[in-house]
């Protein structure tokens, strides 16, 4: 875990539990890896819309991002991946390590969207912004990192 993020949960008074693994940058890896982590696993999209604004997308490992209802949600004509650079640019991330936790250096006003099967997990895993780890929180924690951030947030069904 980085050292920003490791301080930003301490001064948020967010427990958490950390398991270490190999590197994984799949949904197929992370479960050969993590089978014995508790909690529903996540995985973490960055997307662009047509208007440049960009939207961190949390759902359950194993659940396909259903696009035309996210964009009906947000009355969008398109919605695609960001790059590669805009993801360094604005999470200061790169693939395979993205995840929710990454909102801590977000630079613009990035809108989080979590599936309703995440947020109403009484444990979720996600990345702690290395693919080398897995961080464990209760649904409580969850709920003081994500009002601790200054960003938009919506809870909707991804699927």
């Amino acid at each position: 875990m980085d050292e920003k993020l490791k301080k930003y949960l301490e001064k948020h008074n967010i427990l958490y539990k950390i398991f270490e693994h190999p590197a994984v940058y799949t949904v197929a890896e992370s479960d050969k890896v993590t089978k014995n982590i508790p909690g529903i696993r996540s995985k973490n999209l960055f997307l662009r819309d047509e208007n440049n604004n960009f939207y961190l997308v949390s759902l359950p490992g194993e659940k396909r991002l259903n696009t035309k209802s996210l964009r009906k949600h947000f009355n969008l004509k398109e919605l695609n991946f960001a790059s590669p650079e805009e993801l360094k640019e604005q999470l200061n991330i790169t693939p395979g390590s993205v995840s929710l936790f990454c909102m801590i250096y977000a630079k613009r006003n990035i809108i989080l969207v979590i599936d309703n099967e995440i947020w109403s997990s009484p444990i979720a895993d996600f990345h702690p912004n290395i693919n080398t780890s897995t961080l464990v929180v209760s649904h409580k924690d969850l709920e003081k990192f994500v009002y601790s951030l200054k960003n938009k947030i919506e809870v909707i069904d991804c699927g």
